[in-house]
């Protein structure tokens, strides 16, 4: 099986992503005028537009913070401290690159999960790529593949990541059984995901904001405290980015370490063209009532994700003296660093986050592999509640794994879902950019954007008549 998950991720990462993630986000940035920058606005004037939904769908905050609930997990945290002992401080930089045109990828891919949206069996809102690859495509059979590639991403390995991460943290800082971990965090991951997406969203509307707000104050902290070593440690990443310097404390560095280990993390932590997010932006209950307002939504959950909370580790972790090392990476040497700013507090600060970051993220993925489940079950519950047992099962797995075999599992079961969605929404980038320029176009009319397949007749088959009529 190693062999195997090897090879997959041979030919997705050092063939098909590393190259095809950069080149769409860029594609996307060029045909869509520069979007994320020009209108980066317009993302928070949908996000605080209406924080109300309805019976049909959730708010747009709680889609939001639904995704970052999936988006800020371990990626942010261990994932960020993999990149720099892999990759040196110069990953960081190609985080960066990833996560700036990846706005535009996770624009495009969301807007679509909202123009294909349908009413599930229970009447609430459905969508996300499988169903934009079935009606926009035509390509049924690919949708369901996509599916079953997300339900075992995000409903069961991503899910084993996130609670080894947890099992890890706890396991080092209060010396408690991984197997008891595991349940007692099966157990509550449970008492949310059989409530259902709304019973998701309440929660995720509430804890998210917290532990991001907590995370990135105590960054500015380490950052205030420590200014003047700042411009070295900026110098640091850019300078390791373009091979000027050596990698300080990767263990392989270089150009193309630096690269890969930036995108791949970039990545499994912003998800932006994986095709995840677009599952709960469809459940999203649009303000305007436009599909394009859902995808300014969540290219700007893309940004808080990298361009701020995992800045903040890695910003952490290059001005504290905690060397990387084979020994020292990941959640540990995330520990490491906060203990040389916050001393034996930040160990437990660490801990606590890796908590919350990542059984948030269990049942943000729980909701994207529900809407798969859905999709494939042709409404039935019972494949749903055997979704919801296989997660708790998984989450009990993943706290007793070694993290090198999870993360292997996680990328091959990225790599093969973001290989579809891409090649989905660039075949359909005419439809996103002629949704786009109407949003636009009423924008600049000084109208609120709002939108009727009536009025877009060329768009008609495949986008639902009832739900926008």
């Amino acid at each position: 099986m190693n062999a195997i998950i090897g090879f997959l991720n041979t030919i997705f990462w050092g063939y098909v992503l590393i190259y095809g993630l950069l080149a769409v986000g860029i594609y996307f940035t060029f045909r869509l005028g520069f979007l994320q920058f020009r209108h980066f606005g317009e993302m928070f004037r949908c996000v605080f537009g209406s924080r109300e939904g309805d019976r049909d769908g959730i708010s747009p905050f709680q889609a939001l913070t639904v995704s970052l609930a999936s988006r800020v997990g371990t990626g942010n945290i261990a994932g960020v401290a993999v990149a720099i002992t892999l990759g040196g401080p110069g990953a960081i930089f190609w985080m960066w690159m990833v996560a700036l045109v990846g706005m535009a990828t996770a624009y495009a891919e969301s807007t679509l999960a909202q123009l294909y949206k349908e009413h599930g069996p229970d009447g609430m809102y459905r969508g996300g790529p499988a169903i934009y690859i079935q009606k926009g495509l035509g390509q049924g059979w690919l949708a369901a593949i996509f599916a079953v590639a997300l339900i075992l991403a995000f409903g069961l390995i991503f899910n084993a990541v996130q609670a080894n991460s947890i099992a890890e943290a706890a396991a080092g800082t209060l010396a408690i059984n991984k197997v008891w971990i595991g349940l007692g965090l099966a157990a509550l991951s449970g008492i949310i995901i059989f409530g259902g997406i709304p019973q998701i969203a309440r929660v995720a509307e509430f804890v998210v904001p917290f532990m991001a707000g907590a995370y990135l104050l105590a960054a500015l902290w380490v950052l205030i405290t420590n200014i003047a070593e700042v411009p070295a440690v900026l110098g640091s990443i850019i300078g390791s980015a373009f091979g000027l310097q050596e990698a300080a404390g990767g263990v392989t560095g270089g150009v193309m370490a630096a690269l890969m280990n930036g995108v791949k993390r970039g990545l499994f932590s912003n998800e932006a063209g994986m095709g995840s997010a677009p599952n709960i932006a469809a459940v999203a209950v649009p303000d305007p009532h436009h599909p394009s307002s859902q995808g300014f939504v969540q290219a700007l959950g893309v940004f808080i994700d990298t361009l701020l909370v995992c800045t903040a580790t890695a910003i952490m972790i290059l001005l504290s003296g905690a060397i990387p090392s084979e020994t020292n990476t990941g959640v540990v040497l995330t520990q490491n660093a906060f203990g040389e700013h916050f001393g034996a507090f930040g160990h437990y600060f660490v801990a606590i986050a890796i908590f919350f970051f990542a059984f948030t993220s269990i049942i943000g993925n729980y909701a994207y592999a529900e809407n798969a489940m859905i999709f494939l079950g042709h409404g039935s519950q019972t494949p749903v509640i055997a979704l919801r047992a296989a997660v708790m099962a998984m989450v009990v797995w993943g706290a007793i794994q070694k993290v090198q075999t999870v993360f292997d599992f996680a990328d091959a079961s990225m790599g093969l879902m973001a290989t579809i969605n891409l090649v989905a929404i660039v075949a359909l980038s005419g439809t996103i950019a002629y949704v786009t320029q109407d949003y636009l176009r009423q924008r600049r009319e000084g109208r609120n954007p709002t939108f009727r397949i009536a009025d877009h007749p060329e768009l008609a088959p495949g986008v639902s008549k009832t739900i926008w009529s």
